[in-house]
């Protein structure tokens, strides 16, 4: 199968069934052989990446839109441009491969048009690249309503927070520190050829020069080490769990900070929680490569009545549902699947789960907040809205080395210190009802 082929299939459920990449993705990588497989997530993850200044080329290219009912052709077409825009692949052979994908895929008019429309954009490449340079939304590829919102939350940041999203992004590791230490790790990866260097303001994490399949990474099977940003590393320790303690993950999956949490503590006394049952799959899977315990529970963070057995916890982590603004550059079909309609529902959900989930944090108890979005209105605006209804609660101010200190939490914007846009804000209950703030329970 001509791997463009396959790329538009993918490409074309996320443009016509608004599937993820993540959903749609993995089941083409099974079938491709090995050695397709880089540049079909090329494809597949630069054409999502892109699409707002691709779609523009497009139009410009046509002489009528596409029908909506074809959107593996319009995917085709998107991934031809792809190519001869950004990729050093020959222009010769990015027309030839891709015109061939459309007769592979049974669609004879639709190689036709793609030969037609790429040999257009080579002769009109100049006139139709200054057309993308006048427009805010293709120049630079975000949808206008996030542009908007983001020169309105960073007006200062905006321009940095774009390119980081337009970046390929780094690969970064959590060495599991229960097996070995990071310098140990640096030893093996430099013994298999691979260089990474410490993030200096992340203990556990290390950034890899090249990416590489995270089950060729060495130890990958015996626990020793995981895939996760750096910034996602934050929240194990901002939690200060301790052995022993009683801890609540509230939104776990796919599990990679139940996992960190655990590594830092063996004998936590953990409950991960999830909505989705099936998800929670994702959580046992990476617990059991790394031989870790927790407690697996399907439930509602909003309704604790229906899975909580009364016992208060020590910890609570709430990585709450977000917009996830801040992984653009992972996951550059959020710039094509979200909404502005979504932000107030996902604050709404946001505060709710904060409202449901406080009241089982034991007096002396910490709480952290913390999403994957650079949005104020699902940060700050959160935990402002949540400190004013309960005046009980504390902010426990962040003194870090990382990120920015907003009027409540610390955010991290995309590319800062190579670490992915993420906010956290430490929330704590006072030891007595209306006292002053105190030692955290241990």
């Amino acid at each position: 199968m001509n791997i463009r082929a396959v790329a538009a299939q993918v490409l074309g459920q996320v443009l016509g069934e608004g599937r993820s990449l993540a959903v749609a993705l993995p089941p083409a990588l099974e079938r491709a052989a090995p050695r397709d497989r880089g540049l079909l997530r090329e494809l597949c993850y630069g054409v999502c990446r892109w699409q707002p200044e691709l779609q523009l080329l497009l139009d410009g290219l046509l002489d009528r839109p596409l029908d909506s009912r074809e959107p593996v052709a319009r995917a085709l077409l998107l991934i031809g441009l792809y190519q001869l825009r950004h990729l050093r692949i020959p222009d010769h052979a990015a027309v030839a491969e891709t015109v061939a994908a459309a007769r592979q895929l049974r669609k004879p008019w639709a190689a036709s048009l793609t030969n037609a429309v790429l040999r257009s954009f080579l002769r009109r490449r100049a006139e139709l690249l200054a057309r993308v340079e006048a427009d805010a939304e293709a120049r630079t590829a975000h949808p206008r309503w996030l542009l908007e919102w983001l020169q309105r939350d960073w007006p200062d940041d905006w321009p940095a927070i774009v390119a980081a999203n337009n970046a390929r992004p780094p690969f970064a590791v959590r060495v599991n520190p229960q097996r070995l230490s990071r310098n140990d790790y640096c030893s093996q990866l430099a013994a298999v050829g691979k260089v990474a260097e410490p993030v200096a303001m992340v203990a556990t994490a290390l950034a890899l020069a090249e990416p590489v399949e995270a089950a060729a990474l060495p130890g990958f099977a015996e626990g020793w080490v995981s895939v996760q940003d750096a910034a996602a590393q934050l929240a194990a320790p901002l939690l200060a769990v301790e052995p022993g303690m009683r801890v609540l993950d509230a939104c776990a999956a796919p599990g990679g900070k139940t996992a960190h949490l655990l590594e830092c503590a063996p004998d936590l006394d953990l409950t991960a929680l999830d909505q989705a049952a099936e998800r929670l799959e994702r959580v046992r899977d990476n617990l059991n490569r790394l031989r870790l315990e927790a407690r697996l529970v399907a439930g509602d963070a909003t309704c604790p009545a229906d899975w909580w057995d009364g016992v208060p916890y020590s910890r609570i982590l709430v990585d709450a549902p977000c917009s996830a603004t801040g992984v653009i550059r992972r996951h550059p079909d959020i710039k094509l699947l979200r909404r502005e309609t979504d932000i107030a529902a996902l604050t709404d959900r946001q505060r709710a789960m904060l409202t449901a989930l406080w009241p089982l944090l034991r007096p002396g108890g910490r709480l952290l907040y913390a999403t994957c979005s650079v949005l104020r209105q699902e940060n700050e605006q959160v935990v402002a809205a949540f400190l004013a209804a309960r005046p009980e609660a504390r902010e426990h101010r962040i003194a870090a080395d990382w990120g920015r200190a907003l009027g409540h939490g610390r955010q991290i914007l995309p590319g800062e210190a190579g670490m992915d846009g993420f906010y956290y804000a430490v929330l704590v209950k006072p030891a007595v009802a209306g006292g002053t703030p105190c030692s955290l329970a241990r």
